[in-house]
């Protein structure tokens, strides 16, 4: 990897991290990490089906995605809910997220 994928990825991952940002303010806590998670589920598999240039995935997939996504806001939250409410969040997380990443796929095949 030389300095300018570098620069893909780290300007990618800035432009993630605020739209992640903006999402939680949207609409805070587990719901918005949900919703960061299923979108950006969704939008990178439409993505991989659609781009085949290596400098757009590292922008946009490596950096922008991998950003906007979130593990670590999701095992915390999930962890400091109740056990029924953690059970729902990660039942929430893992289905919603496999359908939208599946219909990405699908919307981006289309294409």
């Amino acid at each position: 990897m030389d300095r300018s994928e570098l620069t893909l990825v780290a300007f990618g991952g800035f432009v993630g991290a605020i739209l992640r940002y903006l999402v939680s303010v949207a609409v805070p806590g587990a719901g918005g990490t949900l919703t960061a998670n299923v979108l950006g589920s969704f939008i990178l598999g439409t993505f991989i089906t659609s781009v085949s240039s290596r400098r757009v995935q590292l922008l946009f997939g490596t950096g922008m995605l991998s950003s906007f996504t979130t593990y670590s806001t999701f095992a915390v939250q999930t962890a400091s809910l109740s056990m029924t409410g953690g059970l729902v969040n990660i039942g929430a997380n893992y289905a919603l997220g496999f359908v939208a990443a599946a219909a990405g796929i699908a919307v981006g095949r289309r294409r």
